[in-house]
């Protein structure tokens, strides 16, 4: 009886799983209705106080969405005055909602991957997971990797769909 083989172990195939890229931390909402004034309009006073006395480490290492959820008058300003104590202590934040935040974490994501690391590889992006990935992060991981891989691929390294062949030169 032959000996079964594994290929794909034995391949000099690449995988990247864009779903291990992703920061672990929760993922909150700060919905800035909370401190309008009659749900309407935001009293910089009593904002000033609110932000200064809050207790900003119940954000430590969460990734932070700043939303506001009412149809109302909040200056810009209100808005950075809130990243300003954020900074500290959330792992990352963005104004918007949760899509606009994972969007965020995902272009943080790729653009901390060093293209160098795949020059000439032949890579598999990873195609399922249990945590779902937004078709744009597949076209940026491509528009990082295209200049540098020798190709890429869509799947599992068992069954994969060919996307991009570096063409031989002449």
């Amino acid at each position: 009886m032959a000996e079964l083989i594994n290929r794909v172990a034995q391949s000099a195939l690449t995988t990247l799983n864009l779903e291990e890229l992703l920061h672990p931390g929760e993922r909150v909402v700060y919905d800035i209705k909370d401190n309008l004034f009659q749900g309407l309009i935001l009293r910089e006073k009593d904002f000033r106080a609110f932000v200064k006395e809050n207790d900003w480490s119940v954000y430590d290492g969460k990734n932070v969405a700043i939303i506001c959820s009412v149809d109302a008058i909040v200056p810009t300003w209100a808005y950075m005055l809130l990243a300003s104590k954020l900074q500290n202590h959330a792992h990352y934040y963005v104004f918007g909602d949760l899509e606009a935040l994972e969007q965020a974490l995902m272009q943080e994501a790729i653009a901390g991957i060093d293209a160098e690391e795949y020059r000439e590889a032949k890579v598999v992006v990873k195609g399922c997971g249990s945590i779902p990935v937004p078709t744009y992060a597949y076209v940026e991981i491509m528009r990082k990797l295209l200049p540098v891989t020798s190709s890429l691929m869509y799947g599992e390294p068992c069954s994969t769909v060919p996307l991009y062949k570096k063409p031989k030169v002449a």
